[in-house]
């Protein structure tokens, strides 16, 4: 009987982590397969590791790349080249059949680069998705290229993956694990009106503040869950705009309980692809602010505006007459972690070499 493929999970930030759960769970629970979970990026700086751990996963590695308090573009340099190096090391020493990384921010680029430079195949989730974020695009289809194998979360996706010259039978229509985990979700009695999700888009703060005072302003008034932006360029901008308008947001949330919130809320604003995704599913309408997402796919629940406080405002009311009775989502059918860990499991090694070539 061979040995159990050795399968390494890298997550690095809170919200990524909760789209990679089902995943770690099915490559866990699967037999021939060996999970290693390894945390780094944000999980080690913001203390999210523990909601790994009260899930029940343990985690097998630690890798800093971050330092707290350190933002800014400069900052996510030096970062990357930590991450690059501990991840390295890690994978040279564990030697993992595949190491599974998720999206387009830099702890999964790290991953991906530090894997196939140092000769283990990467399995990208979530590759060919378009979304300009401040360098997510590039990031993203970058990863994609280091990639061996492809489980994306769309039909659009999978394609734009082979005409990038991804071999055809690498790339799987999984669907999104995000979708995984909503069979079970109830919307919470104490749901507020709207959440309120925008992230900075790597422009300077001062930017990144007016765009966000104008989104407050315009959801002033509601009751309102307002969410903390993440760690990228811009977000001290976010921040002060919170800070000047005595805002406390939310730091962190059980996964579980953001759906609930998300299911019972009247729409969401900001510019998480959370509204595009998990909110299509739940049916909750989500106003898309500004060009984070631009170019990922959305679905009729989706309400695009520019920033400002009376484009915000007219998009909330357009969100408010939508019906979303018979809205169909792209994202697959909640089964994506079963499908990935059958790949990784069953994929002839031999038929997935570690010296990619293009293929066209």
């Amino acid at each position: 009987m061979s040995e159990p493929r050795l399968i390494a999970i890298v997550t690095g930030t809170r919200a990524e982590y909760g789209l990679l759960a089902p995943v770690i769970r099915a490559v866990r629970e699967r037999d021939g397969l060996t999970l290693r979970l390894i945390a780094t990026g944000m999980h080690l700086v913001r203390g999210t590791e523990r909601y790994i751990t009260e899930d029940g996963f343990t985690i097998d590695a630690r890798v800093p790349m971050q330092i707290k308090d350190q933002l800014g573009r400069a900052a996510d340099v030096r970062a990357l080249g930590r991450g690059v190096t501990g991840l390295g090391e890690d994978f040279y020493v564990h030697r993992p059949d595949f190491v599974v990384v998720l999206g387009d921010r830099i702890e999964a680029f790290a991953a991906a680069a530090a894997a196939a430079v140092g000769g283990a195949r990467v399995a990208h989730i979530h590759g060919g998705d378009r979304a300009e974020g401040i360098a997510d695009e590039s990031i993203r289809h970058a990863i994609s290229k280091m990639a061996h194998v492809h489980f994306a979360a769309t039909h659009q996706s999978r394609m734009r993956l082979i005409k990038m010259g991804e071999h055809e039978s690498h790339v799987f229509n999984t669907g999104s694990p995000a979708i995984d985990t909503l069979e079970h979700i109830e919307p919470a009695e104490d749901a507020p009106q709207v959440i309120v999700m925008q992230h900075p888009v790597g422009e300077d703060d001062e930017d990144e503040r007016r765009w966000m005072t104008q989104t407050l302003e315009a959801t002033a008034g509601m009751e309102r869950l307002v969410m903390a932006p993440n760690a990228d360029a811009g977000s001290e901008g976010v921040r002060e705009a919170l800070r000047r308008a005595g805002v406390e947001p939310v730091e962190h949330m059980q996964r579980d309980r953001f759906l609930s919130l998300l299911m019972g809320a009247r729409v969401i604003v900001g510019n998480s692809s959370a509204g595009l995704i998990e909110a299509s599913a739940l049916r909750t309408p989500c106003v898309n602010v500004g060009p984070r997402q631009a170019g990922r796919e959305k679905p009729t629940s989706v309400v695009d505006c520019e920033y400002g406080l009376e484009n915000v405002r007219a998009a909330i009311t357009t969100a408010g007459q939508l019906n979303l009775a018979g809205l169909r989502h792209p994202y697959g059918d909640g089964t994506a972690g079963l499908k990935i860990a059958e790949q990784l499991a069953t994929l002839d090694l031999k038929d997935v070499p570690l010296r990619k070539h293009n293929a066209y």
